[in-house]
């Protein structure tokens, strides 16, 4: 299929001229009324959302939520303030963070420490209220951006007042979640406010956010079948579940666990100043807390109905033993940093400059756990506590745009710098009293760096009136070193490593018609192995990870072809999309085994492929019905895999072969809307060999059909009410964890 976009490159083409556009011409992004910051000339399809459309559409409680209904993509958000919301797109899964980047006006969001749930990007950095508008770009094919853009590049702008303005929201959610021997009603609130005004030269927005929540089970402890009778000294219990595990098994589900009580503040600046009328200077301070306490439900009972946590126990005849840790809570604090500068041209000339630096710090990040088992470990007790608080990042980027225009020339350039250095500093210690004591001796620790320096042009040529060839490439310098890993006693120090890779850009278009536009685009791509896949492994009481640090960086070539049709009041898009990844990096948990043990490794080819289907239109066949939907066909196939044999010819896990969503809203008037949306996810898989042949439990991953319906009512000058649901059906699914069940949602906002 490659080959086949390479020779429809040749004679299919690169965009419409610009500057002969009319107002019924296709345009190169989303067909939108509000000013999208993406280039206008992004050799790639792109898809964006706008606040208007966010309010009235989407239950947003998260930043992440408002991308929800986005062609393509997915973000495994388990419960309201889940910190490990992953983008999923249409070559990559959940279990892939580092494929995707996220940006929030300009300044990387995305937590490139790792390539896990575990590394998400800072959407708490973000409040849904200062949203403008969200832009999503699909693949590659942009030089402007690193090899992390393989799976899909996330643009979130805020917006800039231009007089005072004042907004506050609160927010309640519920949900009634039965599973197993839980029975029980999580939910929680929320209260954001945000304040800006401009004077003069000087704007400034600054906003807060507290939110506090409590979310369902995200582990059970488990248990295969055991088959040896007990010998008389196990204590006899009650309340034990019985299921199918993933691979078909019979197991045995003694409790709930990891049910995460979650409190976060999020306070957030932004400053501009017009140094210039055609030059901007901009600093962003964000700061983000999270307490969290972690609790577990145990179903078992004795005869004296006390609930059993630990020991040998006798079920039905047969003996199970319960270690410490089987029902372990935990409670954690962070308190993370952000700060970003941006100095940005906008001289409506030739020639425009942008530069961006961001630092990311992990000020204080602590989890503490108890060795100990309950409910011994509710007073105290021997624990370990892991210490993230070395964690951070830092990015210098250096932009220039050089645009003569068409009475001096046919070239629109773009070229510039790029900087990051990403710092890995984790430790594990013993401690005395887990709740309050102070670090002892050392369990584990893990340290080290990633670097790299980046140069980059990209140039679209419009060859002719409708014609364009955007041609590109990308250089990058990327090294590894001061990587260190520690046992209780011994420290191993690894070689320092330094690689240089070049990922060419192509993309033609050509604007057949005023109302057609068709697209080919290829792009090279590499993605680095990030600084916890080289050197942080994990050895605890409940998983154990195998890092690499001769892992291979990860190489794609995609390519995708496109049709989009403007049908006046809306846009019709058609893409065929290709990528071959060679040396793909996965992270892969054998579950089945306790503690569970994590792999990283190279996985010498995979290949995905499909078709995808956009609409979105304005007052569709009803005055005020508003209409957008998606779907997706994906048939992603591991093709080499020599340190995994029995993976070849499987599915890429977490990657469905069908994704589909729609969404429907009806404008009764000004002032009322209805919508009705509904998403789904075909069959797939969570481990490299396929062999979760059952997918609708606990550890699998299931398809899904769900429905969700908002109401958004302005009822006074500046006062809105909202009420919707999630997951209407009360579907029943999982991606590892369970995932919510029907979910109600209701807010109040005040606007000034």
């Amino acid at each position: 299929m490659i080959a086949g976009l390479c020779a429809a490159a040749a004679g299919a083409g690169q965009c419409a001229d610009e500057e002969r556009k009319t107002d019924t011409q296709l345009p190169e992004v989303v067909v939108r009324g509000e000013k999208t910051p993406m280039d206008r000339n992004l050799p790639a399809v792109s898809e964006g959302i706008t606040a208007a459309e966010i309010a009235e559409t989407v239950n947003t409680v998260n930043t992440e939520d408002a991308m929800k209904y986005l062609p393509s993509l997915h973000i495994r958000k388990r419960y309201i303030g889940d910190r490990n919301s992953i983008v999923a797109s249409r070559s990559s899964g959940t279990q892939v963070s580092a494929r995707a980047l996220v940006y929030s006006d300009g300044l990387l969001l995305s937590n490139l420490l790792g390539n896990s749930f575990g590394f998400p990007p800072r959407w708490s950095l973000v409040s849904p209220e200062e949203i403008e508008r969200i832009d999503v770009i699909y693949g590659p094919f942009s030089a402007a951006y690193p090899g992390n853009s393989m799976g899909t590049t996330i643009h979130m702008t805020t917006r800039l007042p231009e007089t005072f303005e004042a907004h506050v929201r609160t927010q309640g959610f519920r949900q009634d979640f039965k599973l197993y021997g839980t029975d029980e009603v999580y939910g929680g609130s929320q209260i954001s406010a945000v304040l800006g005004n401009r004077h003069d030269k000087l704007t400034w927005f600054a906003g807060v956010t507290h939110l506090d929540s409590r979310g369902q089970p995200m582990t059970f402890a488990t248990s295969a079948l055991s088959t040896t009778p007990v010998s008389g000294g196990e204590t006899v219990v009650s309340g034990a579940h019985r299921d199918l595990d993933p691979n078909g098994s019979g197991r045995v589900i003694f409790g709930a666990t990891g049910i995460d009580h979650t409190v976060q503040d999020n306070f957030k600046v932004r400053m501009t100043y017009d140094v210039t009328p055609a030059l901007r200077a901009s600093y962003l301070l964000g700061y983000w807390r999270n307490d969290s306490d972690v609790s577990v439900q145990s179903y078992l009972r004795d005869a004296a109905g006390n609930p059993v946590y630990s020991g040998n126990v006798d079920i039905d005849g047969y003996r199970y033993t319960l270690g410490a840790s089987a029902f372990q809570p935990s409670k954690r604090v962070e308190e993370h940093w952000m700060h970003g500068f941006s100095l940005k041209s906008d001289t409506r000339g030739e020639w425009n400059f942008e530069t961006a630096v961001t630092y990311f710090n992990f000020g204080k990040d602590e989890q503490r756990s108890p060795s100990t088992a309950l409910p011994a470990a509710d007073s105290g007790g021997a624990g370990r506590i892991a210490l993230a608080d070395g964690n951070g990042w830092r990015t210098f980027d250096l932009k220039a745009d050089w645009r003569p225009g068409l009475d001096k020339g046919r070239h629109e350039a773009v070229f510039g710098y790029h900087y990051d250095r990403y710092t890995l500093d984790s430790r594990v210690f013993n401690t005395d009293n887990w709740l309050s004591g102070g670090l002892t001796t050392r369990v584990s620790a893990f340290a080290g760096n990633t670097e790299t320096q980046a140069l980059f042009i990209q140039d679209a040529w419009r060859f002719a009136p409708d014609w364009k060839l955007t041609l590109g490439g990308r250089y990058e310098i990327w090294s590894a070193f001061g990587g260190a890993t520690s046992n209780a006693t011994t420290t191993v120090y690894h070689n320092e490593r330094t690689d240089d890779f070049f990922s060419p850009k192509a993309a033609l278009n050509w604007q057949a018609t005023p109302d057609w536009l068709l697209r080919a685009s290829l792009g090279r791509a590499y993605r680095m192995p990030t600084v916890s896949e080289l050197f942080q492994g994990t050895i605890s009481a409940g998983a154990i990870v195998n890092n690499d640090p001769n892992l291979k960086p990860e190489k794609a070539l995609s390519g995708e072809l496109t049709a989009e049709r403007s049908l006046g009041r809306g846009l019709l898009r058609l893409t065929l999309f290709q990528e071959d990844a060679d040396d793909a990096l996965y992270s892969q948990t054998n579950t089945t085994v306790f503690p569970t043990v994590t792999n990283i490794q190279n996985i010498d080819r995979v290949r995905t492929r499909g078709v995808e289907a956009a609409f979105r239109g304005k007052g569709v066949g009803v005055r005020g019905l508003d209409l957008s939907a998606s779907i997706t066909y994906a048939d992603s196939e591991i093709l080499k895999n020599d340190k995994f044999p029995a993976s070849v010819g499987k599915r890429q896990p977490r990657v469905p072969d069908w994704r589909a969503s729609a969404v429907a809203t009806w404008h009764q008037d000004a002032s009322l809307s209805y919508t009705l949306a509904a998403r789904y996810s075909g069959r797939q898989y969570n481990t490299l060999d396929n062999t979760d042949s059952n997918p609708d439990t606990y550890g699998g991953t299931s398809r899904f059909f769900v429905a969700d319906v908002r109401v958004n009512y302005k009822f006074a000058r500046r006062f809105t009410a909202s009420a919707g649901v999630d997951n209407l059906n009360n579907r029943e699914y999982y991606a590892y964890h369970p995932y919510p069940q029907r979910t109600f949602h209701g807010e109040m906002k005040f606007d000034f």
